[in-house]
């Protein structure tokens, strides 16, 4: 019984934790809605794009503990990272450089 304990005090733990950096986001940029993607063994990736185009991200250790955290900051949650969603996000220098590196120096696939 103590072992479950521990295991849910560490889990409520996380969710603080992640719910404090959506919310910090949220906050930073005027407001902000999410999006979560299940990472495997990972566990799960949260998008957060705010109005003004800002994009960033947090990873949770499951796919249940992303939902509890997204919850418990109230923020809108897509379903899919399409649409409307996806065009509100704005990329930089930094992020287009990044893409072109990626296809320009990569070793081939074949």
């Amino acid at each position: 019984m103590a072992d479950t304990q521990q295991v849910d005090a560490k889990a409520e733990r996380t969710v603080a934790r992640l719910a404090r950096q959506i919310s910090g986001f949220v906050k930073e940029h005027g407001g902000a809605e999410g999006q979560i993607s299940y990472l495997g063994e990972r566990g799960a990736r949260i998008v957060l794009v705010a109005e003004n185009g800002t994009w960033g991200d947090v990873v949770a250790p499951s796919y249940e503990l992303a939902e509890r955290a997204v919850a418990k900051s109230g923020i809108t949650v897509h379903e899919s990272f399409d649409g409307a969603f996806a065009a509100k996000v704005r990329t930089g220098p930094y992020e287009w450089k990044r893409m072109a590196g990626i296809q320009l120096g990569a070793p081939s696939n074949g």
